[in-house]
Order: structure tokens, then sequence, then C-alpha cells
């Protein structure tokens, strides 16, 4: 078998991923095993091996990790346009039922003031928590990366903007360079995807152009929309650590801007947690419910576009350098001082906006520690913990 071969049908793909889009449910880890067992023991895309280096690519990188593994998986059995049509299929369902929540937010003004609302904001305190206290175990094993965690922590309470946020990413790697110690990886073969060292060239100056100019650009045209895609596209470029990152980076610079209010910001986040799919399709509810030129289909869908494009770009652009790139120790450090201060940023988050904004009497605390027992301690799924969550916030409105 040439494993360079389009062996499949974007068809193929776009109806597989799609079954996975409307059952895939628990978040990254969890989709990952799903994957496992639908293309390396069930259709047998490819072996266990492959799949294995995959996934060890795709948390190596920024961006939503499972996303990323289905993108490459589509475009090893279909091309270019496999891997489009395995995003589709896993990225649809979700992003039409959470903008389907924004369009109903939008149409009832009362909805996002309700008890369910309330309810959805607590369940997001309980589900940032268990991914803080998660991340805490598997990327701050040591006191050096703790204490970076700590750091950008503080950094970003200091200085709570995209801006803080970026230094404390900066420091984090830094530091993880500098004074992090990490065996060096053994030589390894890949499986070869059928895109060249140039191909990937190209797609990663794309990625890096886009993140360095857009914001300019931005600025200096005035366009709305443009800044709005601007800020989507850095958030999915600069995602370390798992689609729960997202919401700090994005909340950083949508809530201060005034396009959406915190209190809809955080619902809309509780909200993705009961959806199957990969959590960045948090960016189509956003951009159903952001102001003109954006708001509703157009701007759901816009703003999800604009938040996967750094994950196609740097999968695809990464795959015939991987080699090099996990043989480099330096790299390696510096990721994992990243991946520290990601857990610190995260935790900042925690407490603002998350805690202040939904937590605001006993019965609140009572709420959201239920909540967050059922998850860490229970292992119950996300989908039943914020179905419950939700009628509880109801329960104490009423």
């Amino acid at each position: 078998m040439n494993p360079n071969s389009a062996r499949g049908t974007p068809l193929e793909v776009l109806a597989t991923f799609l079954k996975l889009g409307l059952t895939s449910f628990g978040g990254p880890v969890a989709h990952i095993g799903y994957f496992r067992a639908e293309f390396v023991e069930r259709r047998k895309w490819l072996d266990d091996a492959s799949f294995t280096d995959l996934v060890a690519l795709c948390q190596f990188l920024p961006g939503p990790a499972s996303s990323q593994v289905g993108i490459a998986i589509g475009f090893a059995r279909a091309g270019w346009l496999g891997a489009l049509a395995a995003w589709i299929g896993f990225t649809l369902p979700s992003a039409i039922a959470l903008i389907l929540f924004a369009l109903g937010m939008a149409h009832w003004a009362q909805l996002s003031h309700s008890g369910i609302v309330h309810g959805l904001k607590l369940a997001a305190v309980a589900i940032v928590a268990q991914a803080v206290w998660g991340m805490k175990t598997s990327l701050c094993p040591d006191r050096l990366r703790a204490g970076i965690a700590v750091a950008a922590a503080l950094i970003v309470l200091e200085a709570p903007s995209a801006v803080g946020q970026l230094c404390a990413i900066g420091f984090g790697g830094v530091v993880g360079w500098r004074m992090l110690t990490l065996k060096h990886l053994p030589s390894a073969q890949h499986r070869r995807y059928g895109i060249g060292r140039a191909q990937g060239a190209i797609l990663l100056t794309v990625f890096f152009v886009l993140l360095a100019l857009l914001p300019g650009l931005a600025s200096w045209t005035g366009m709305n929309w443009l800044k709005m895609a601007s800020v989507f596209y850095r958030s999915g470029a600069l995602v370390f650590g798992g689609g729960h990152v997202v919401l700090p980076l994005l909340q950083a610079s949508i809530v201060p801007n005034g396009w959406v209010p915190n209190d809809v910001f955080l619902a809309g986040y509780g909200a993705t947690q009961a959806v199957p799919g990969p959590l960045f399709t948090f960016a189509a509810f956003l951009g159903a419910v952001m102001p003109a030129p954006l708001g509703g289909w157009i701007g759901g869908f816009a703003m999800l576009a604009a938040v996967f494009l750094p994950a196609f770009l740097l999968v695809l652009g990464a795959l015939p350098f991987w080699e090099t790139l996990r043989q480099r120790d330096a790299i390696r450090r510096a990721m994992g001082g990243v991946n520290a201060a990601v857990v610190g940023i995260l935790g900042a988050a925690l407490y603002d906006p998350v805690w202040t904004s939904a937590v605001h009497s006993r019965p609140d605390v009572a709420l959201a520690l239920i909540a967050f027992g059922l998850l860490a301690v229970g292992r119950v799924s996300p989908v039943i913990v914020v179905a419950l969550t939700a009628l509880g916030g109801w329960a104490l409105g009423a």
C-alpha cells in the first residue's frame, strides 16, 4: 500500500466524520478515543503507530488537537478535499446547534437573564475548574512548571488583556527554554502524508504572515469585521493546552470591546459543553451574537472559519517537518514552559471572568461545587452535568 495515495473519496470522509460530529461528546481526550476506535480499529485507515504519532504532533502544536487529528486523517484519506470534508463533518453539527441557541437568545431577550442561562454560567465554573485541575497534573508535574503557572496567572490578573496573555505565554516559553530539563527523544520513522516540505513551508509562512499582519490591517482599514476576524484567528493560533484555553483568549478581546456582553459570553461557553464536537465551535455562537456587520448565520460561520483556519495551516504545514520539530530539545523545552503558562492563564480566567460573573450567592457556590463534584469525582458526562446545572439555575431563579 502506498502511504501517499488517496484511497477514499471526500464524500466517504464527510459521512464518517459527520457521524462522529453528531456523537462525539466529552471533549478533546474523548474525541481522540472515538477517532482511534473508528479509524484504527474499525475502518483501518491507519495503523496504531501512525495514529499515536499524529496525536503527538497535534498535541505539540497550538490549536484544537482533536480537530487537527481529524483534518490530517481526512487529508491522508482523500487529499485536500478530504481534509475539508473531515473538518466540516466533525464541526458542523455543534456549530449549527450553537448558532440556533444564539438566535434564540437574540429573539427572546429575557432568556439571557433567565435562571437557565445563570445555570449555564455556573456550569462553566465547574467545567473550567475541572480543566485547570486536570491540566495542572499533566502540564505542571514539577516545581518549575508549577511556578511558571503561578507567575503567568499573576501576569494575567495584573494585565487582564490580550497583551497580558501574550506576555504570559512568552514568559513561559523563555523560562522553559532556558531552565526546563527534558529527556531527548529517540529518532522515529513517520508515515508520509503526500505533502512535501515546499508545500508545508508555504502553509506555515501563510500562518505566520496572517498572524503578524491581520491586526495591523484591521486597524489600518478600520473595518469591524476584519478586527473581529483578527481576534478569532489569533485566538485559534495561540491556544495551547486544549479547547478550554480559547475562553480567556477570546474573552480578553471580545468582551472589553463591547462586541458580546460577559453574561452572554459565559452562557454560550456553558452551552458549548452540551454539544458534541470540538470546543472551538464556541466561535460560531459568538459570531452569531455579535453586532453588525456580523451576527446570525453569516457571523457564526465566518468566525468559525477564522478560528479554525490556523489549525488547517499548522497541522498540514507541520506534517513534513515533524521529525525535525520533535528532535529539537530547545523547542520542546519552550513548549513545556508555554503549556505551564497556559495552566496559569486558565486558572486566572477561572477567577475572572468565570467565577466573578457567575457566582453571586451561597446557593450559586453550592450548585457550582455539586457540578464540579459530578465532573471530577463522579465522572458524569458533561452533557448531563450542564443539563442538571441549567435546571438547578432555573430552580434557584424560581
